[in-house]
């Protein structure tokens, strides 16, 4: 027999081999699938249960959202005596002790941030925790904890927060006022001086605030109230503002080769060499999207100075804010825990380095409040002259004490100029302080202020508020058992303001009214807030749902009648897109065309509207949309 015949037999019986193993494997999962299909199917109810019973010991906090969810899908409540009633009612249970148990690990642990996120968790289940200690003693313990590390900024951040939950004792706040004044950062031991007299009951800018109290209390040395006491001048200010540069290689520009550099200012915050800038100066630094060159610096000098090598330690893109760190003693150290709220007219000076120049002051007023220019909150306008290069610089009043953060270049507001708040870069910090991209936590919600409060318009879908079934068309009556009041324009940055300071990942409890007046209390779990949320739910919502939180648009099916539009205009929100395109309630509406540019950060949605107004003239037109609505929780 030939070599070839022999090659040609075997390759013959090596198919009928696979041929015989891939017919039994086919039988085998043709068994398998009869199995499968003669086996009982498991119920909703039993794959839900099944769910929460694997969250309770190794999340309980999941387990806790997952219950709550349980209760509002079937109606159950917790005096109900049926069977499923009782196992979610031991599974709470279950729940909640975990919960202890880890809060006691966390602070035999001494992970106080982790405590005081569980105190915060548990009292919104109204369990008390006496026994282990409230949310101030964790959040002063912690503060202690980095104090002794040498971690001064986050060891005063976290002191001024538990100063806000409770006043600090006078041996604690002097604690916090000695080591200011070594570090040598007089607003910062001007608060926890105010902080000390306040708990000695002294007049803190008398001249008996350096005697005990009436019941023999800690005395305030003399030398450190002088300090706290004194001011800082312009002078002293500049040299803790440092100009940033961002190398980005070179581009090509009609051919030719141009150096690509961004330039803008910072400020020191920290000895250790911590800086303040915007996050639009150094997001090539650590924007995943970016694939070309980049490197930083930064510069104390005018352009001949030598250029000091930075690196970004973390950042809030929807605040605009960024903290860096360079190899570097600060001749100053700007406070970042005076919690400033300025008021139109105030004078005020910003700092830094436009055009690449150097040591620049500039002073002005504080022209307006409450401008909504971020995804967070709102900002300040001045009239301080700021230009290409200011961005990150501070503002601060004529007391030297911090106002806010310089940032420029919004194109549809070419000659303003704002400032983010210093308060809420405080607020900001301690999660930039941990490192990488700072999260906060989202519900889903987008909502329109009223003069019925917040309405909630619109859910985006798989978030915590869809999973609790969250209603558009309700209001939000309270967050955290807090009813939340705020001045006309700023309500829905102090609806923000409730829930950002804690976690991704605590408990909410948040409680809506419906169109009959209605109340509804939900506890949920909040999750990462996505970098530009509308886009999102974009992404997986239909057109005309997402059209009220992007254009102000509430749609209604509309079929019939004498109009061949596909949609009824039920509301519109006012200040809205849809408000200045003049469309207006029971408008006749078709849409043609939606489109989201995210790497532009905007929508477009091209539409046909029949105007009442017009005597339902049809028009088509086309609604521009930002991506980062600041209208959303």
């Amino acid at each position: 027999m030939s070599h070839k015949m022999k090659n040609k037999i075997i390759s013959t019986l090596v198919m009928i081999s696979l041929g015989a193993a891939s017919f039994f494997a086919l039988s085998c999962q043709s068994m398998k699938t009869q199995e499968e299909r003669l086996a009982p199917r498991r119920s909703t109810t039993a794959i839900r249960l099944d769910d929460i019973k694997k969250q309770l010991l190794e999340n309980p906090v999941k387990a806790i959202d997952l219950i709550e969810i349980y209760r509002d899908i079937y109606n159950i409540t917790r005096n109900d005596e049926t069977e499923d009633a009782g196992i979610i009612n031991q599974f709470e249970a279950e729940a909640i002790e975990n919960l202890r148990a880890s809060q006691i690990k966390a602070i035999a642990g001494e992970q106080w941030d982790d405590a005081a996120s569980l105190s915060r968790s548990l009292a919104i289940l109204g369990v008390t925790v006496e026994n282990t200690g409230m949310e101030p003693d964790f959040i002063l313990a912690d503060a202690k904890k980095k104090l002794a590390e040498g971690n001064d900024l986050a060891a005063f951040l976290a002191a001024v927060q538990a100063h806000e939950l409770r006043p600090l004792s006078a041996d604690d706040a002097l604690l916090f006022l000695e080591r200011a004044v070594k570090v040598g950062q007089r607003r910062t031991a001007a608060f926890f001086f105010a902080a000390a007299a306040g708990a000695t009951g002294d007049d803190a800018t008398g001249d008996d605030a350096t005697g005990d109290d009436a019941t023999g209390g800690t005395v305030v040395p003399a030398e450190l109230r002088e300090y706290a006491q004194s001011r800082d001048s312009a002078t002293d200010m500049i040299k803790g503002v440092a100009t940033v540069l961002v190398d980005r290689g070179i581009r090509i520009e009609k051919g030719r080769g141009i150096p690509d550099r961004v330039l803008g200012s910072a400020f020191f915050v920290d000895a250790s060499g911590l800086l303040i800038t915007n996050y639009h100066v150094i997001s090539s630094e650590v924007d995943p999207k970016y694939e070309g060159y980049s490197r930083m610096y930064i510069r104390l000098g005018d352009s001949t100075s030598a250029r000091i090598p930075a690196k970004v330690l973390g950042w809030d893109k929807a605040m605009d804010l960024a903290l860096i760190k360079a190899e570097h003693k600060p001749g100053f150290v700007f406070s970042v825990v005076d919690r400033v709220i300025p008021q139109v007219g105030d004078t005020v000076l910003a700092i830094g380095s436009p055009g690449g120049l150097e040591k620049t002051v500039t002073s002005g007023i504080v022209s307006a409040l409450s401008r909504r220019f971020l995804q967070i909150g709102d900002v300040i306008q001045i009239d301080a002259a700021v230009n290409h290069g200011n961005s990150g610089g501070p503002v601060v009043d004529t007391s030297g004490r911090l106002v806010g953060i310089v940032f420029a270049g919004i194109e549809q507001y070419q000659g303003l100029n704002f400032a983010v708040p210093a308060e809420r870069l405080a607020a900001a910090l301690p999660a930039m302080i941990k490192g990488g991209k700072a999260e906060r936590p989202w519900l889903g919600l987008s909502l329109s202020e009223t003069s019925s409060g917040a309405e909630i318009i619109y859910t985006a879908p798989g978030t915590p508020a869809a999973q609790h079934r969250v209603g558009e068309g309700s209001y939000i009556k309270t967050i955290n058992s807090k009813e939340i009041n705020a001045p006309q324009g700023l309500l829905i940055p102090a609806l923000q303001d409730a829930i950002f300071q804690s976690r991704p990942g605590e408990l909410v409890a948040l409680e809506t009214s419906g169109s009959n007046g209605e109340l509804k209390r939900r506890v949920m779990m909040t999750v990462p807030r996505p970098d530009l949320p509308l886009s999102e739910a974009a992404k997986v919502d239909s057109r005309e749902r997402i059209a009220a939180p992007l254009f102000g648009l509430v749609l209604s099916p509309f079929r019939g009648g004498a109009f061949s539009s596909d949609y009824l205009v039920k509301k519109v929100v006012r200040g809205s897109v849809a408000d200045e395109a003049g469309i207006s309630d029971q408008d006749p509406v078709s849409i043609r065309r939606f489109r989201v540019m995210e790497d532009d950060g905007f929508a477009l949605m091209e539409i046909s509207v029949k105007k009442r107004r017009m005597g339902y003239l049809e028009t088509s037109m086309q609604l521009p949309a930002w991506l980062d609505s600041p209208d959303t929780l």
